[in-house]
C-alpha cells in the first residue's frame, strides 16, 4: 500500500523546516514595528536605558498628549488629508484617461505618447530645474506644487496601460455595436470592470501623497498653513534631536520625555491612517498588480 504524501518522513521535516524559517521571517519583519510601539509608550528612563524591546516599560502617554493637544499638529494633518484625498483622485483620472488613450491600437500616434512617458521614467529634470519650473508657473507656496507634479506616476501609467489592452477586443466590439462612443465605452464597460487596478492605484497614489516631505519642503517655504504632517512629524524629530522643543515652555521632564520617545510616537501616527485603509483594499491589491502585469 502506498503511503500518503502527508505521512512521509520527508514531508514532515520539510513542514517543520518551513514553519522555523518562516516564524524566522515573520519576527524579523515585526520586531521594528513591535519595538517602535513599544517605545512609544515607554518612559523616558527606560528607552534611554535600553530596557525596552517586546513590551512597553514605565508605561505612559505623555508624548501622545502632548503632540494631540498642539493646533499646529491638527492643521498639517487636515493639510495631509487634503493632499492624499485631493491629489489620488486627480492622479487616476490623468492616469487613466492617458493609460486608455495609449493602450487603444487606433490611437495616431500612440507608440509616441508611450515614448513620452517612458523618457520621464529614466531621464528626469532634477531638483533645481523643476524648482524653477514650479516658481515660474506661480505654484510656489500652493496646494498644486505638490498635488500637479505627482499627479502621473510613469510606473503606474503603464501598469494600467497593460490591463486595458488585456481586454477582449470582442466586448469593446460589442459595446460599439450597442451605440456606445469612446466615451462610452470607457465609462460604462472599462471603468466597472477595472475595479481591481484603480483600487491598486489609489493605494499607490495615496501612500505617496501621504509619505510625501520632500516637495513641501522646498515649495511651501513661506506657507506654514499649507504644509503637510510629514513635515510637522520631521521639524519635531529634528527639534528633539537637538535639545529643543516645538510645544513652547514646558517643565525639562517632559522635554526629556518628548525628545526620547517622539520618533516612534511620530511614526505611529503617520503610518496609523495608512493600516487602517489598507485591508479595505488589500484583497485588490495583488489581483490588480497582476492583472496589470500580464499582456495579452
Amino acid at each position: 500500500m502506498v503511503r500518503k504524501l502527508d505521512d512521509s518522513r520527508g514531508y514532515r521535516v520539510f513542514r517543520v523546516f518551513n514553519l522555523i524559517l518562516l516564524t524566522g521571517v515573520l519576527f524579523v519583519t515585526l520586531f521594528p514595528f513591535v519595538n517602535v510601539i513599544a517605545k512609544a509608550f515607554s518612559s523616558a528612563a527606560m528607552i534611554t536605558s535600553g530596557q525596552v524591546t517586546f513590551w512597553p516599560m514605565g508605561f505612559n502617554l505623555e508624548t501622545f498628549q502632548v503632540v494631540l493637544t498642539n493646533g499646529t499638529f491638527w492643521l498639517n494633518y487636515r493639510n495631509t488629508i487634503i493632499y492624499t484625498v485631493l491629489g489620488t483622485f486627480i492622479a487616476l483620472v490623468m492616469t487613466t484617461t492617458y493609460a486608455y488613450a495609449i493602450s487603444r491600437k487606433e490611437l495616431v500616434g500612440r507608440g509616441f505618447f508611450t515614448q513620452i512617458a517612458v523618457f520621464t521614467m529614466f531621464f528626469a529634470g532634477g531638483i533645481i530645474p523643476n524648482y524653477v519650473l514650479i516658481q515660474q508657473l506661480g505654484l510656489m507656496n500652493t496646494i498644486w506644487a505638490i498635488i500637479l507634479p505627482a499627479a502621473i506616476s510613469t510606473y503606474n501609467l503603464l501598469v494600467m496601460k497593460s490591463f486595458f489592452e488585456a481586454f477582449p477586443e470582442e466586448l469593446l466590439e460589442a459595446a460599439r455595436v450597442d451605440g456606445l462612443g469612446t466615451y462610452g465605452i470607457f465609462l460604462r464597460i472599462v471603468l466597472p470592470l477595472s475595479k481591481a487596478i484603480l483600487a491598486t492605484m489609489a493605494l499607490f497614489y495615496a501612500v505617496a501623497f501621504w509619505n510625501s516631505w520632500f516637495p513641501a519642503m522646498l515649495y511651501l517655504s513661506k506657507a506654514a498653513d499649507l504644509r503637510p504632517v510629514t513635515i510637522f512629524l520631521r521639524n519635531l524629530i529634528v527639534a528633539s534631536g537637538m535639545g529643543s522643543s516645538d510645544f513652547g515652555q514646558g517643565s525639562v521632564d517632559n522635554a526629556v520625555q518628548v525628545a526620547a520617545n517622539v520618533k516612534s510616537v511620530a511614526m505611529i501616527l503617520t503610518i496609523l491612517p495608512i493600516m487602517c485603509v489598507y485591508p479595505f483594499v488589500q484583497k485588490y491589491f495583488v489581483t490588480g498588480v497582476m492583472l496589470g502585469a500580464v499582456k495579452s
